[in-house]
Protein backbone atom coordinates (compact mmCIF):
# COMPACT_ATOMS: atom_id res chain seq x y z
CA UNK A 1 0.00 0.00 0.00
CA UNK A 2 1.10 3.78 -0.45
CA UNK A 3 2.14 5.86 1.93
CA UNK A 4 0.01 7.57 4.30
CA UNK A 5 -2.56 9.03 1.98
CA UNK A 6 -3.99 11.80 5.06
CA UNK A 7 -4.29 14.62 5.45
CA UNK A 8 -5.44 15.31 1.76
CA UNK A 9 -6.72 18.62 1.05
CA UNK A 10 -9.22 20.01 -1.43
CA UNK A 11 -11.01 23.73 -2.22
CA UNK A 12 -13.21 23.62 0.80
CA UNK A 13 -12.58 20.22 2.98
CA UNK A 14 -9.75 18.53 3.93
CA UNK A 15 -9.78 14.35 4.91
CA UNK A 16 -7.71 13.77 7.45
CA UNK A 17 -7.29 11.42 10.39
CA UNK A 18 -10.40 11.55 13.21
CA UNK A 19 -8.39 12.61 16.34
CA UNK A 20 -9.12 12.86 20.56
CA UNK A 21 -9.16 16.76 19.97
CA UNK A 22 -12.20 16.10 17.32
CA UNK A 23 -13.93 14.58 20.54
CA UNK A 24 -16.51 17.63 21.06
CA UNK A 25 -17.70 18.22 17.22
CA UNK A 26 -18.07 14.50 16.82
CA UNK A 27 -19.80 14.05 19.87
CA UNK A 28 -22.15 17.26 18.35
CA UNK A 29 -23.28 15.48 15.20
CA UNK A 30 -22.91 12.07 16.55
CA UNK A 31 -25.60 12.61 19.22
CA UNK A 32 -27.92 14.63 17.11
CA UNK A 33 -31.24 12.61 16.66
CA UNK A 34 -31.73 14.29 12.80
CA UNK A 35 -27.95 13.32 11.99
CA UNK A 36 -28.28 9.68 13.31
CA UNK A 37 -31.27 8.71 11.99
CA UNK A 38 -30.24 6.55 9.31
CA UNK A 39 -26.94 6.04 10.23
CA UNK A 40 -25.98 2.33 11.20
CA UNK A 41 -23.74 3.29 14.33
CA UNK A 42 -25.27 3.97 17.83
CA UNK A 43 -24.36 6.87 19.91
CA UNK A 44 -21.18 6.56 21.90
CA UNK A 45 -20.80 7.84 25.72
CA UNK A 46 -17.98 10.34 25.89
CA UNK A 47 -15.54 7.67 27.17
CA UNK A 48 -16.32 5.14 23.97
CA UNK A 49 -16.21 8.40 21.62
CA UNK A 50 -12.67 9.16 23.26
CA UNK A 51 -11.44 5.57 22.64
CA UNK A 52 -12.57 5.01 18.96
CA UNK A 53 -11.25 8.33 18.51
CA UNK A 54 -8.23 7.40 19.42
CA UNK A 55 -8.09 4.51 18.13
CA UNK A 56 -9.19 5.08 14.29
CA UNK A 57 -6.47 7.69 14.64
CA UNK A 58 -3.52 5.49 14.44
CA UNK A 59 -5.72 2.40 12.66
CA UNK A 60 -4.26 1.16 9.09
CA UNK A 61 -6.48 2.92 6.67
CA UNK A 62 -8.22 0.97 3.86
CA UNK A 63 -7.20 -2.71 5.10
CA UNK A 64 -9.76 -5.06 3.52
CA UNK A 65 -12.21 -6.43 5.93
CA UNK A 66 -12.23 -3.63 8.01
CA UNK A 67 -13.91 -0.41 8.60
CA UNK A 68 -11.65 2.95 8.43
CA UNK A 69 -12.77 5.81 9.41
CA UNK A 70 -11.36 9.45 8.36
CA UNK A 71 -12.85 13.33 9.24
CA UNK A 72 -14.28 15.72 7.34
CA UNK A 73 -12.65 19.05 8.40
CA UNK A 74 -13.18 22.50 7.38
CA UNK A 75 -10.18 23.60 4.90
CA UNK A 76 -10.68 27.64 6.46
CA UNK A 77 -10.16 26.45 9.91
CA UNK A 78 -9.49 22.46 10.07
CA UNK A 79 -13.04 22.06 12.51
CA UNK A 80 -14.56 18.77 12.25
CA UNK A 81 -17.98 18.61 10.21
CA UNK A 82 -18.19 14.82 9.61
CA UNK A 83 -16.73 11.58 9.08
CA UNK A 84 -16.47 9.08 6.24
CA UNK A 85 -16.27 5.13 6.49
CA UNK A 86 -15.06 2.94 3.99
CA UNK A 87 -14.92 -0.66 4.53
CA UNK A 88 -13.00 -2.96 1.83
CA UNK A 89 -14.50 -6.27 1.14
CA UNK A 90 -11.77 -9.10 2.08
CA UNK A 91 -11.11 -10.10 -1.45
CA UNK A 92 -10.27 -6.70 -2.33
CA UNK A 93 -12.75 -5.64 -5.29
CA UNK A 94 -15.30 -4.00 -4.10
CA UNK A 95 -16.16 -1.25 -1.04
CA UNK A 96 -18.90 0.03 0.85
CA UNK A 97 -18.48 4.15 1.74
CA UNK A 98 -20.58 5.70 4.58
CA UNK A 99 -20.81 10.09 5.55
CA UNK A 100 -21.96 11.91 8.34
CA UNK A 101 -22.35 15.45 8.13
CA UNK A 102 -22.80 17.79 10.88
CA UNK A 103 -26.63 19.66 10.25
CA UNK A 104 -24.42 23.24 10.80
CA UNK A 105 -22.63 21.63 7.37
CA UNK A 106 -25.42 20.22 5.12
CA UNK A 107 -26.75 21.82 2.12
CA UNK A 108 -23.54 23.66 1.13
CA UNK A 109 -22.06 21.05 -1.41
CA UNK A 110 -19.50 19.73 1.21
CA UNK A 111 -20.35 16.34 1.72
CA UNK A 112 -20.31 16.01 -2.56
CA UNK A 113 -16.96 17.27 -2.07
CA UNK A 114 -15.80 15.44 0.84
CA UNK A 115 -17.34 11.98 -0.73
CA UNK A 116 -15.68 12.69 -4.51
CA UNK A 117 -12.49 12.89 -2.33
CA UNK A 118 -13.46 9.91 -0.82
CA UNK A 119 -13.67 7.79 -3.48
CA UNK A 120 -10.62 8.88 -5.62
CA UNK A 121 -8.89 7.97 -2.26
CA UNK A 122 -10.19 4.86 -2.29
CA UNK A 123 -9.04 3.95 -6.08
CA UNK A 124 -6.02 5.80 -6.02
CA UNK A 125 -5.06 3.90 -2.94
CA UNK A 126 -6.31 0.51 -3.69
CA UNK A 127 -6.99 -2.21 -6.48
CA UNK A 128 -10.91 -1.98 -5.95
CA UNK A 129 -13.32 -1.94 -8.99
CA UNK A 130 -16.67 -0.76 -7.42
CA UNK A 131 -17.47 1.17 -4.27
CA UNK A 132 -21.58 0.78 -3.12
CA UNK A 133 -22.83 3.33 -0.88
CA UNK A 134 -26.15 1.62 0.66
CA UNK A 135 -28.92 3.94 2.24
CA UNK A 136 -32.37 4.33 3.75
CA UNK A 137 -34.71 5.00 0.60
CA UNK A 138 -36.25 7.91 2.69
CA UNK A 139 -32.93 9.57 3.26
CA UNK A 140 -33.26 11.85 0.77
CA UNK A 141 -29.81 14.08 0.53
CA UNK A 142 -28.18 10.75 0.77
CA UNK A 143 -30.09 9.43 -2.60
CA UNK A 144 -29.31 13.01 -4.17
CA UNK A 145 -25.71 12.97 -3.19
CA UNK A 146 -24.88 9.60 -4.40
CA UNK A 147 -26.97 10.16 -7.73
CA UNK A 148 -25.02 13.73 -8.49
CA UNK A 149 -22.14 11.55 -7.20
CA UNK A 150 -22.58 10.04 -10.51
CA UNK A 151 -23.34 6.96 -8.72
CA UNK A 152 -25.91 4.46 -9.98
CA UNK A 153 -29.01 2.51 -8.54
CA UNK A 154 -28.35 -1.22 -8.58
CA UNK A 155 -31.13 -2.49 -6.36
CA UNK A 156 -33.96 -1.81 -3.30
CA UNK A 157 -33.54 -4.03 -0.64
CA UNK A 158 -35.78 -4.91 2.34
CA UNK A 159 -34.02 -5.03 5.95
CA UNK A 160 -34.85 -4.61 9.42
CA UNK A 161 -33.36 -1.57 10.81
CA UNK A 162 -33.37 -0.64 14.01
CA UNK A 163 -35.98 -3.02 14.79
CA UNK A 164 -38.36 -1.31 12.04
CA UNK A 165 -39.06 -3.25 8.50
CA UNK A 166 -37.42 -0.37 5.79
CA UNK A 167 -36.54 0.12 2.21
CA UNK A 168 -32.75 0.56 1.25
CA UNK A 169 -31.49 1.76 -1.91
CA UNK A 170 -27.47 0.01 -2.66
CA UNK A 171 -25.85 2.47 -4.83
CA UNK A 172 -22.79 1.84 -7.02
CA UNK A 173 -19.35 3.48 -8.58
CA UNK A 174 -17.09 1.78 -10.74
CA UNK A 175 -13.34 2.30 -11.35
CA UNK A 176 -14.04 3.82 -15.08
CA UNK A 177 -17.27 5.32 -14.18
CA UNK A 178 -15.28 7.38 -11.36
CA UNK A 179 -12.41 7.78 -13.84
CA UNK A 180 -15.07 9.22 -16.68
CA UNK A 181 -16.80 11.15 -14.52
CA UNK A 182 -14.36 13.06 -12.01
CA UNK A 183 -11.62 13.02 -14.54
Amino acid sequence: MPSEPLPSAYKRIVLRRLRPGDLAAFQSYRCDPAVARYQGWQAMTDAEARTFLADVNTAALLQPGRWSQIAIALASDDSLIGDIGLCVAEDGREAEIGFTLALRAQGQGLAREAVTAALRLVFAQTAVERIVGVTDTRNLPSLRLMERLGMEKIRTQQVVFQGEPCSEDVFAVTRCQADSEHG
